[in-house]
């Protein structure tokens, strides 16, 4: 029970910043008000980033339950997760975090927001080439070479029968 209160602190903390607060600032900052009416493009971004989320919540909780540690880099998982939505690819959270900005650009129809995606994605490319894959590589040696060849980094592996 107290890697879920961990798991869930820090990734509260994580999201709160990154994909709340930060965009909350950006669009205040722009003058961006909620739209009057509920049009396609907020339903969209409602779907889109609910999907986001809810991709995000249950890599945090396979990371708690299956990997026995959480998404923080000082306090990660003791076994390597493979399961879940990590069967696909590598990196989902960042991806469905990703979804989640997606989607309330287009919730808002903001093009600060979508760029802000943008950037998202190199400093976090940076970070898992640079620091996640090391460190991994360090601790589940031929356990994660193997889960490498199996599943792609940002894109699912396409593994056709013989």
């Amino acid at each position: 029970m107290l890697i879920l209160f961990r798991a869930t602190t820090y990734a509260s903390l994580f999201i709160g910043f990154l994909l709340i607060y930060l965009p909350a600032r950006m669009l205040a900052w722009a003058g961006v008000t909620p739209p009057a009416t509920v049009g396609a493009g907020q339903i969209a971004g409602m779907v889109v980033g609910a999907a986001g989320a809810a991709l995000a919540l249950w890599c945090i909780f396979t990371f708690a339950w299956t990997g026995r540690g959480t998404p923080a880099p000082w306090d990660p998982p003791q076994r390597l997760v493979t399961s879940g939505p990590y069967r696909f690819v590598r990196n989902p959270m960042y991806i469905g975090a990703g979804f989640a900005l997606g989607g309330a650009a287009l919730y808002y129809h903001s093009w600060l927001l979508l760029a802000y995606m943008a950037f998202f994605r190199l400093p976090v490319h940076l970070f898992v080439i640079g620091y996640e894959e090391v460190a991994l590589r360090q601790t589940f040696r031929d356990e994660y070479s193997a889960y490498c060849n199996r599943a792609g980094r940002w894109w699912p592996r396409i593994h056709l029968p013989k």
